[in-house]
This record gives structure tokens, sequence and C-alpha cells, in this order.
């Protein structure tokens, strides 16, 4: 299995200041995707909101696709930290606990988290964006079984398969929740929670 790809910097920031400004970007190109849509952010928009020159951009990006890649990836990061900081604390104690958790982490990024909900895990610029190997969706699923593995007893190369299954099936009801109510149509997104409960406990056992 190969790793999440590194992000698409032109060169790693090695100073803070450089670093904040890198944020700056990704900050100012997640509250344009927001307010213009992925197809009308530029680079000169993202520079001129993060108060940063064209050319201080083209330093560490070659171009909009980047900036949006490395949003992403920050946002995978976080995503991936959220719910690993939320098995730590609450140690569930079944896999459908676990369930619950990515999903709420899920629906609170779309809620909360600038851009996310227009780019997500970046299917709307590149299916694989996050990896050239693997498709957006899969980069997940496998990072999840990894989190996932420890609550259940499902040997072989199942796991990975039912989680991919799983992944794919939530990431298409929820966007139907997203399409009815900006905020999630709750009775979707009890809909998904229950298929995909279904369909784990028809693969992992109840």
């Amino acid at each position: 299995m190969s790793e999440t790809q590194a992000t698409p910097l032109r060169r790693q920031p090695v100073q803070q200041r450089s670093a904040k400004r890198v944020e700056q970007m990704l900050d100012a190109s997640a509250e344009l995707i927001d307010e213009v849509g992925y197809d009308a952010l530029t680079t000169t928009l993202i520079a001129k909101r993060a108060g940063v020159a064209v050319g201080s951009l083209y330093q560490f990006f070659p171009d909009k696709r980047a900036v949006v890649q490395a949003l992403t990836q920050r946002n995978l990061d976080r995503f991936m930290g959220a719910v690993s900081e939320r098995l730590a604390t609450e140690d569930p104690g079944h896999w459908w606990d676990v369930v619950d958790s990515v999903l709420d982490i899920y629906l609170d990024m779309h809620r909360v988290v600038p851009g996310f909900s227009k780019v997500h895990f970046g299917d709307v610029v590149d299916r694989q964006l996050l990896d050239s190997d693997r498709n957006n969706n899969k980069v997940i699923a496998d990072s999840l079984t990894e989190l996932v593995r420890k609550y259940v007893s499902l040997s072989g190369d199942k796991l990975p398969l039912a989680m991919t299954v799983a992944i794919e099936a939530a990431d298409a009801v929820l966007k139907l929740a997203f399409h009815r109510d900006p905020q999630g149509d709750s009775e979707i997104v009890d809909e998904a929670k229950h298929l995909i409960k279904g369909y784990l406990a028809s693969r992992l056992g109840e």
C-alpha cells in the first residue's frame, strides 16, 4: 500500500514566518472556494486574500490545483487526527461506536471547516488528488481501516474491502443529505448511519 503523497509544495517552508504564510494561503483558498467555487478560484485571488504577492505564492505552489491539493491534505490530516483523538478519548467498545464517531466528525467538518463543503476530500478537483495511485475515498478507507482493525476480528483482506464499500456508500448518501440541506438533512444522515451499520454488520458481525 502506498502512502499518501506529500503536500505538493515547490519547497517546504523552513522558517516559521514562511510556514505561517503558507497557512494563510491555504486559509484564503478555503474562504474563496466557499465564495466563488473552485472553477473561479485563481492564484491572484488567493494571493490578494492572503495578503501576499503572487510571486510569493508561486515560491511554494505551481498553480491553484496544488494549493487546493495542499488544503485537501490538511483537511484529511485534521479529519484523521480528530478521529484518532476521539477514539483514544472515548475508547469505543464496539465498531459501530467508531462508525458514529467517524460520521459525526465528517459532518461537523462539512458544516464548520471553510471550503470543505465544496471540495470535500478533493473529488471536485481530481478523484486522485490525494494520491496518484489511489482515488481519494480509497485513501480515506485505507487510513480508517487501520484505526478500525483493533475493534473487529475480520481477517485477511476482507476488512479493507468492507471499509472501501462503506466509505463509497456513505459518501454518496451524505452528498444527498447536503444537497437537500446545507447543514445535512437529518433524516438522510440517519439513513446513512443505518445503511453503513447494516452493511458492516453483515461483514464484521454484530
